[in-house]
């Protein structure tokens, strides 16, 4: 998924086509309730090599809060409520299609470049120095290929503001992303249980996973 193409091998015929598309997954931990008491790793239950195919991991939590869940609810109640009042105003015409195909391959600066070189090497020694606390691996390994998931969703920043560049405000967004998605997740479940309350003990739980194409 990472490079954006996909081997077919079938009737004789053995070719290498071109996929750039986002893949969007989720998944329920393995006891079908997220617990807070295990780790990642154990909550997560799959492959290191499937995991590190995909740019962006969110734990998703259903945590039981009175203020949320009547929030939730009310959303929801209100959505439907709604949902046939406005399906007849939701036609827009061809003038209104303001969206227009624009050819732009943002690529990286070099002032992002180095930034993005002392990033990396930084979560990688952040993950190090957990690894060696905890005596335990991250279920979620940091390698070249999260590094190409940075970059990745850097140039798709860029892109979206049909930029010809990625610039360092890209990396550090991307950045930001990849710490609150995929570096929450690889560090979740580590001395938690010191926090636990009655409502996080155990919580169902959703595991979204997300590849973003350039």
């Amino acid at each position: 998924m990472e490079q954006q193409t996909i081997f077919i091998a079938k009737a004789g015929i053995t070719t290498v086509l071109n996929s750039g598309t986002s893949v969007l997954s989720a998944a329920n931990p393995p006891s079908g309730r997220y617990d807070d008491l295990k780790t990642a790793q154990d909550n997560i239950d799959l492959q290191t090599t499937t995991l590190s195919r995909f740019d962006l991991i969110f734990m998703v939590k259903d945590v039981r809060r009175y203020d949320q869940d009547k929030q939730i609810a009310s959303h929801v109640i209100r959505v439907h409520a709604s949902a046939s009042a406005t399906s007849g105003e939701s036609k827009s015409s061809k003038e209104e299609n303001w969206l227009k195909r624009t050819e732009c391959y943002p690529r990286l600066s070099e002032a992002a470049s180095k930034k993005l070189q002392t990033e990396y090497v930084n979560i990688r020694q952040n993950m190090r120095q957990q690894a060696n606390e905890t005596g335990a691996p991250a279920a979620i390994s940091i390698t070249v290929r999260q590094l190409e998931a940075v970059i990745r969703l850097s140039e798709a920043l860029a892109k979206m503001r049909l930029s010809h560049a990625a610039t360092n405000e890209h990396v550090k967004e991307a950045i930001r992303l990849f710490t609150v998605s995929t570096m929450d997740a690889a560090r979740s479940g580590v001395n938690q249980q010191i926090h636990l309350t009655p409502e996080t003990r155990y919580s169902k739980g959703k595991l979204i996973l997300r590849e973003e194409s350039a």
